[in-house]
């Protein structure tokens, strides 16, 4: 390299992801060993598992489109941008290769794979930068934005927070007895009790209070007598994550931990709020002894402060969700009880369902309501008037509470949605047969169901019923590819990639249409095609590697895709809030970094592989 360059070269790429993670005198000596390329408009690169000479390339100026050997298109690029990641390493799994194409005269930047060896083996903590797969990268990506203390509570297993200290006495050991074994030396607010070395029952220390002392108990009675006969327990192995998840859906504050059968230790509420991101629990605590929606709706502003502290913290997009939808579960329990104090108690047994991004346990700031009324089948028409009357209330409340009403009013409210069960299962039926664009509508808001209030049998048989006509009629899930496919991730160089064209966001990328809703789409396919009944995105795709439909290469790639992305959302609606305005989904490129630029590319073209996947496996032959 002409040594008159470097100083240029350095300059350039100092400021691109990953090289501004780089020391600068590791960038001023890969500078000098950069090789100068120029392209004339319409001059190609081959690449190839055999290609002796190996680089990464780095657009200087110009434009480069990548084509497979097909001629599909894999990625147009522009200035900054970087290629030739798959072929740096000799590799067993490379991709068949493609061609690069200057579609404008072009200056190219070429940094030899044996200096970014050295640069990796001199700082191994940027090996990833440089990694072959891309979703190594994107990995890092992730990471490289995350508080890892932060996150860490989450994804730790139940047995590294929980305390050892726990009672364990037997069903006829005396109340009194009970008692003082919690107040001894290793005190405890629960105990376990057993017969013949199977776990039948607990009680907490609140349980004492209320059951034996304000209901005037003998003391020197038998623990069974007024012990929980149903206790709720977790494995050790479980994760943080899912234990505040039974702590909130049973309100309860201390979990007894099992390793097998094996009583091994006591996960409490205590133990979970040294971190500041469980505020969520006692958010959830006060929207369950709130009296009033009035009451409901001034708690909203803690709900966004919560998601401010999960987006800032760097969590990931499931653990976020899954927080944000226990938080939207809550207030929709206690809006509908409130509802039903005023209405009286309900005439049949029914169950209240949540669909779209709610059932997927993936609700964020801008989730609107999607809901349904699934009615036992001996209702009256007087019965449903009083469930009509309900929901008007509970939608009406969800709204005052900040949960926008449905645009496409797929909601309890709405008439056809406040059914009998018989009714929903013919919904079901006459959907999944056929699945023109309307039924098609449909049924994709209520391909994710989840019972969150009443009898939660009544939507479990809908949901079997779904899943048994989806597998009688194959037919239905062609529709569903052929709908996902007509929405392309965009490939091209930003300034002319898919952007809104006139109106209110105009010029900008709509992330969740042209991304986000891709992502959702394939997850459903490719574990709907394997008979999977999970909803979350995430498991969906987990389930369908798990079982064959997807390998496991295109499993871990997507998914480090949909955080990417679903990161890139969630700090822009973030910032959004931070400067006043309201929070969308539409991203203006000039907002996005270096950085953002080159991952996000990335992102769009795992989207589009898995795209072209879902064609051959589902439409080939059509």
């Amino acid at each position: 390299m002409i040594n008159t360059l470097s100083p240029n070269i350095s300059a350039f790429i100092s400021h691109i992801d990953p090289f501004d993670k780089l020391p600068k005198h590791a960038v001023d000596s890969l500078a000098k060993e950069v090789q100068v390329r120029y392209l004339v408009k319409n001059e190609s690169i081959a690449f190839s598992a055999l290609c002796k000479q190996r680089f990464l390339y780095i657009i200087r100026t110009g434009a480069i489109e990548q084509r497979a050997p097909s001629g599909i298109l894999k990625a147009k690029l522009g200035e900054e941008d970087q290629f030739g990641f798959t072929f740096l390493d000799p590799m067993t799994k490379a991709e068949d290769g493609y061609q690069a194409n200057a579609i404008e005269d072009s200056l190219l930047y070429l940094i030899p794979h044996e200096q970014l060896k050295r640069v990796c083996e001199e700082y191994p903590e940027c090996k990833d930068y440089f990694a072959v797969q891309s979703r190594n990268r994107l990995h890092s990506a992730i990471n490289s934005t995350v508080k890892k203390e932060d996150t860490a509570l989450f994804y730790r297993n139940v047995s590294e927070v929980a305390s050892e200290n726990i009672t364990i006495v037997s069903a006829d050991t005396p109340i009194k007895d009970v008692a003082r074994h919690m107040c001894g030396k290793q005190a405890s607010s629960c105990a376990v009790i057993m017969r013949e070395h199977e776990i039948v029952g607990m009680v907490t220390d609140r349980d004492m209070t209320k059951n034996v002392i304000a209901a005037d108990i003998d003391t020197n009675e038998a623990i069974s007598l007024v012990m929980n006969k149903h206790p709720t327990l977790i494995q050790s192995d479980e994760k943080i994550i899912h234990a505040i998840s039974l702590m909130l859906q049973y309100n309860i504050r201390c979990l007894p931990v099992l390793t097998g059968k094996q009583v091994t230790g006591l996960l409490t509420t205590s133990h979970l709020v040294h971190n500041h991101k469980t505020q969520s629990l006692f958010l959830i605590e006060k929207i369950k002894y709130t009296r009033s929606i009035e009451g409901l709706a001034s708690l909203k502003g803690e709900k966004q402060s919560i998601f401010q502290a999960l987006v800032e913290s760097g969590v990931s997009a499931e653990v976020q969700g899954h927080v944000m939808s226990m938080i939207m579960d809550a207030f929709t329990r206690r809006i509908i009880q409130l509802t039903e104090d005023v209405l009286g108690a309900a005439p049949c047994p029914y169950a209240w369902l949540v669909a779209g991004s709610h059932a997927r346990n993936e609700v964020h700031l801008l989730s609107d309501q999607d809901s349904a009324i699934v009615i036992a089948d001996e209702a009256s028409e007087e019965d449903r008037i009083y469930f009509l009357h309900l929901a008007m209330k509970v939608c009406n409340g969800l709204h005052a509470c900040g949960y926008p009403l449905c645009s496409g009013k797929f909601m309890a409210a709405t008439p056809s949605w406040c059914q009998k069960i018989s009714c929903w299962k013919d919904y079901y039926r006459k959907w999944v047969k056929s699945p023109e664009y309307n039924q098609l509508l449909n049924i994709s808001v209520f391909l994710e169901i989840r019972s969150i209030y009443g009898d939660p049998t009544l939507v479990e048989s809908i949901h079997q019923a779904m899943h048994q006509h989806i597998q009688n009629h194959p037919g239905f899930l062609v529709a569903l590819v052929k709908d996902a496919i007509t929405i392309n991730p965009p490939l091209g160089i930003f300034n002319s990639l898919v952007l809104e064209r006139g109106g209110e966001h105009s010029n900008t990328l709509n992330i969740k249409k042209y991304a986000l809703n891709l992502i959702i789409d394939l997850a459903r396919i490719f574990s709907l095609k394997v008979q999977g009944s999970l909803t979350g995105t995430e498991e969906r795709f987990r389930y369908a590697a798990e079982k064959g439909s997807l390998s496991q290469d295109s499993c871990d790639n997507i998914i480090q895709a949909y955080r990417f992305i679903s990161q890139v959302r969630f700090r822009h609606q973030l910032n959004a809030l931070k400067n006043g305005g309201l929070p969308d989904n539409h991203i203006s490129p000039s907002e996005f970094s270096s950085f953002e630029r080159k991952h996000l590319k990335e992102a769009f073209k795992i989207i589009s592989q898995l795209q072209d996947v879902a064609k051959l496996k589902f439409l080939a032959g059509i």
